[in-house]
């Protein structure tokens, strides 16, 4: 089965002209998103998460390379990509002078679409926007814009959805309740490319994450094998009395003394079992105070590609 998205060498430069250097946003990017998945894109600003989806959704013209989505060339067969991707922007973009009812019809008209009761009714619902159906867009409160920017870009029904920080500047509820809703997108079919700055909602809801900064594309890989590669789970033990010297039993796995020497920390990749650690402390005569365990998350590996860390 042929990517549901596809982007081959993408290059994006920006200036040149007169002499002056040219502005690189994007530097060769290759990926392919297959049908059903959710792709986080994840880096700095300015590392060129938009200028890629811009590409895709035919909003930039690359300087080299090639997009295609279904299949299809997002230059030469534009009208036919343009029609199957939704994009959720950044900025809030519909007119303030409309009702949410009013903005919805709009945004279908333009893709040739006929709103039938029952579909309004569906994206009304599934966005908790029912009771703002008839209020001005411009007497929203921001989560409400931000839901209504995803009602926007699902109304012609796309089988590709783009998520440009879909949740920013909204509180943790209506994150969460946006989640859900994502995902149950994913299981219909369709296709979502989300970028994000918050690193828990993409290690809560992508199957692949893409790690991009300066224009390049860092690393490509599923959670699952990015936590394989780089997963580390911290054991430690806070002791009831400082000690002077570790015993070698416990140097020899790799611990350390931290904290004033009053706590022993020894760190593993995922798949080693810690408990020997504290078996040899007790066996020691260690008085153990309290034990705690740290797992690796996603910010911990996001900052360590960042850094060029192994």
């Amino acid at each position: 089965m042929s990517p549901v998205v596809e982007v081959t060498d993408l290059t994006k430069e920006y200036g040149g002209r007169g002499g002056a250097p040219s502005v690189v946003a994007l530097a060769g990017v290759t990926v392919a998103i297959e049908k059903g998945e959710i792709f986080a894109l994840l880096g700095p600003n300015g590392a060129g998460k938009t200028t890629l989806i811009g590409c895709v959704a035919g909003l930039v013209r690359a300087t080299r390379g090639r997009c295609r989505v279904l299949g299809h060339d997002v230059v030469k067969d534009y009208q036919i990509t343009r029609r199957a991707v939704g994009l959720v922007p950044q900025e809030i973009n519909f007119d303030p002078f409309f009702t949410v009812e009013e903005t919805l019809r709009f945004q279908a008209g333009y893709f040739g679409v006929k709103v039938t009761p029952a579909r309004m009714d569906e994206v009304l619902g599934a966005l908790a926007l029912e009771p703002k159906r008839h209020a001005n867009t411009r007497t929203l409160s921001g989560g409400m814009k931000r839901r209504l920017l995803i009602a926007k870009a699902l109304m012609h029904a796309p089988p590709v959805l783009f998520l440009d920080e879909p949740t920013a500047g909204v509180d943790i509820e209506l994150r969460r309740d946006l989640w859900a809703y994502v995902r149950e997108l994913r299981d219909r079919g369709t296709t979502i490319v989300l970028t994000t700055h918050y690193l828990e909602e993409a290690e809560v809801l992508a199957d692949r994450v893409g790690l991009i900064d300066r224009g390049r594309l860092l690393s490509l890989s599923s959670k699952v094998e990015l936590m394989r590669r780089f997963g580390e789970r911290t054991l430690r033990i806070s002791l009831a009395q400082p000690l002077d010297k570790l015993p070698d039993a416990l140097t020899a796995r790799g611990a350390r003394l931290v904290d004033g020497s009053a706590t022993i920390e020894v760190t593993h990749p995922l798949h080693e079992e810690l408990g020997a650690v504290l078996g040899d402390a007790v066996a020691a005569g260690i008085h153990v105070r309290d034990v705690e365990t740290r797992r690796t998350d996603l910010e911990d590996i996001y900052v360590k590609l960042l850094r060029g860390q192994p």
